[in-house]
């Protein structure tokens, strides 16, 4: 089933949509075996996987190898990230980004905010990719938001949202991404499109969830934002297991008889 008629017929039927982000074969493997909806190779790997303070490090080149790993892992639909800047040059380096994406085993695209873009997502969908919107707080534009807020908070500030969503649906966007917006709001915008809104940090009220890899399995703590919910403690039991692993070579009880050859 593809991205449009997945979601579509989940919106519609009033099914919930499930996605995570993904970065690596191991990781896509795991999910391939679950009942999640499709996967987002997002540009968050900047941060996650490769230290980064912000998503704006992550590149075209990264992308595209991320997206690779992934593809080989699982065969559920891949929205892959456009990255910083990567759609705000020239026609001909955005389909190039694009083309990279889906080479790379990228179903569909994403990409953040409408303000100059709904051109550009016009011209990507009527060159046959499936394009999913970005609106509320679009991490590459960390520092014009001045930091990680939630949005629409003011009534001008929603009115703007509102407008951009509905522009981004005319444009020919598939799906949007709502992050960090009030659930009033995410509510609102949601019963006005006919499009999928999938929510991070917006509330219950949109069309599906969207969660990173490495929160909610707890692969890293230091990140805590209140919309997110932790559904294991990875690190804590990585680190257990290392620290065993440790004791065991120290105290010559690893390897063992059954781990070794005669």
């Amino acid at each position: 089933m593809t991205f449009i008629s997945l979601f579509n017929s989940k919106k519609h039927a009033g099914d919930k949509i499930t996605m995570v982000t993904c970065y690596d074969h191991p990781s896509a493997k795991i999910i391939n075996r679950t009942k999640i909806d499709s996967v987002l190779v997002g540009d968050s790997v900047a941060m996650t996987v490769h230290g980064h303070p912000h998503t704006t490090a992550a590149t075209i080149e990264m992308m595209t190898l991320h997206t690779e790993a992934v593809a080989r892992g699982t065969n559920k639909p891949i929205v892959g990230d456009l990255p910083f800047m990567s759609y705000r040059k020239s026609k001909d380096e955005t389909m190039n980004a694009v083309h990279n994406l889906v080479n790379a085993g990228a179903t569909a695209v994403k990409l953040e905010g409408s303000d100059g873009n709904l051109e550009t997502i016009h011209h990507i969908v009527h060159s046959g990719v499936p394009v999913m919107g970005h609106i509320g707080l679009t991490p590459q534009h960390v520092y014009t938001l001045g930091g990680y807020k939630v949005q629409g908070k003011t009534e001008e500030s929603k009115n703007l949202l509102i407008q951009q969503a509905l522009e981004l649906q005319q444009a020919g966007c598939f799906a949007i991404v709502l992050e960090c917006v009030p659930s009033e709001l995410a509510s609102t915008i949601t019963s006005k499109l006919d499009i999928a809104t999938i929510g991070i940090g917006a509330g219950p009220y949109t069309d599906g969830q969207i969660l990173v890899w490495h929160d909610m399995l707890g692969i890293q703590d230091e990140f805590k934002p209140k919309f997110m919910k932790r559904y294991l403690n990875s690190a804590e039991l990585k680190q257990k297991a290392l620290d065993q692993y440790t004791k065991e070579v120290e105290e010559v009880s690893f390897p063992g008889i059954e781990h070794t050859y005669k």
